[in-house]
């Protein structure tokens, strides 16, 4: 495309002659025509100017230029320093609160395992009356159960001390013999050891017995809150989670509202696919503790029960309690047999319950779990250890569900 003489001539164009300009403004004006398509003249300086510019901004000044990456990598730092302050922050308020923390998490948990049976209720009953009656059903069965329990360790405490006793000297002779070859004077020494710690440390046992009955009033306090709060919890939970809704900004009600779906919806289903594995795992090891005649055979079922809450950790160790009731009442060929069942009842749950049970919530890598126990229990306790995989879990959810990726 061409430009007309007058264009390449005026004083804006680049390269023209610079009297061009003063003697047009004496002069008649010139008709000045674009070709169609072409680009003005000034446009052309600006451009120009605008690219050496650029170029100027991009060198490198008297100061030191910072890579891309490391400027990336301070940003997120100080990001993440900002994360870490606030968690550390909610963990020291949860620290300080932790009885109602604890109580608001078993009326969470309570909720969740005994909402649908309350919402079945209320088909034929009132929903008020439904919701007491599969809360304090639900509560006088496991006070029963505990009941009976305390029963029969007090019947069979005495005979229990006999067979323990016996126990412990069918131990030593085993250990005296082949392969072990074990010195008498050293089980004495041992022994002789074990009581003069015993006798020096009386007043600390003491102390720590007087600490633990003031944590069981700790305990039977967040209880009765966790049952309070549960009753609310089961009858108008969804009132609750509206009223919480309208505080909130417009805009900001509808990402809150799927976190919250996501977030119960995950806890519930961790809550109830947690409670039927326990309570396999606690038939299986009832029942074969029964079969082979362990004594305490239900208190161990029991506090196996309890103990496969805390996922990859309680069942073994609930087992280990076991063996050592084995090999003293039963023998080192029971207790054996006890310890192989530690083996055979973990590949059961990792391999088959924790697949078809908990399908309907988040399955989160052995490596997360592991590590989420344990930070939990250097953080809080055997408390972190039971809350840490639920509270990953949700986290969890309600990221994949913020970030459109929804988790089934």
């Amino acid at each position: 495309m061409q430009v007309s003489d007058a264009v390449r001539r005026s004083p804006r164009h680049p390269g023209a002659d610079p009297g061009a300009g003063r003697g047009a403004s004496r002069g008649p004006r010139r008709m000045r025509y674009v070709v169609l398509g072409s680009r003005p003249a000034r446009g052309v300086g600006t451009v120009a100017r605008a690219r050496r510019a650029a170029v100027e901004v991009r060198r490198p000044g008297d100061g030191v230029a910072v890579h891309h990456g490391l400027k990336v990598g301070a940003a997120y730092a100080w990001r993440l320093l900002v994360l870490g302050a606030a968690v550390y922050a909610g963990f020291v308020i949860l620290g300080r609160l932790q009885l109602v923390a604890v109580a608001l998490f078993l009326a969470l948990v309570v909720t969740s395992v005994l909402r649908p049976l309350a919402d079945l209720l209320a088909r034929r009953l009132p929903r008020s009356l439904a919701v007491v009656v599969s809360v304090l059903g639900s509560l006088m069965a496991v006070l029963g159960l505990l009941a009976l329990v305390g029963e029969l360790v007090a019947r069979e405490w005495d005979r229990l001390g006999r067979e323990f006793s016996g126990g412990v000297g069918r131990i030593e002779r085993w250990l005296q013999g082949p392969p072990f070859h074990v010195s008498p004077t050293v089980m004495s020494d041992l022994q002789g050891k074990l009581n003069t710690f015993v006798s020096e440390h009386r007043s600390t046992l003491i102390s720590s017995a007087v600490s633990g009955a003031g944590r069981l009033v700790e305990v039977l306090t967040a209880g009765v809150l966790a049952l309070f709060c549960s009753l609310f919890f089961i009858h108008s939970g969804d009132r609750f989670w509206s009223w919480f809704q309208e505080w909130l900004p417009q805009p900001a009600r509808d990402p809150w509202s799927r976190a919250g779906r996501a977030a119960w919806r995950t806890f519930a289903g961790y809550t109830r696919g947690i409670v039927i594995v326990a309570a396999t795992n606690a038939v299986l090891v009832g029942v074969a503790l029964f079969v082979l005649r362990v004594p305490l055979a239900l208190p161990l079922t029991l506090l196996e029960f309890f103990a496969a809450f805390v996922p990859l950790v309680g069942s073994p160790v609930a087992l280990g309690v076991a063996t050592v009731v084995a090999l003293a009442s039963r023998g080192p060929v029971i207790a054996l047999v006890v310890l192989a069942l530690i083996v055979i009842v973990g590949q059961i749950e990792g391999h088959v319950l924790h697949p078809l049970v908990m399908s309907w919530a988040v399955r989160l890598h052995p490596v997360v779990v592991a590590v989420s126990v344990i930070a939990g229990g250097i953080l809080a306790g055997v408390v972190g250890a039971v809350v840490a995989v639920p509270m990953v879990s949700v986290a969890w959810a309600v990221h994949g569900e913020l970030r459109g990726r929804p988790v089934r």
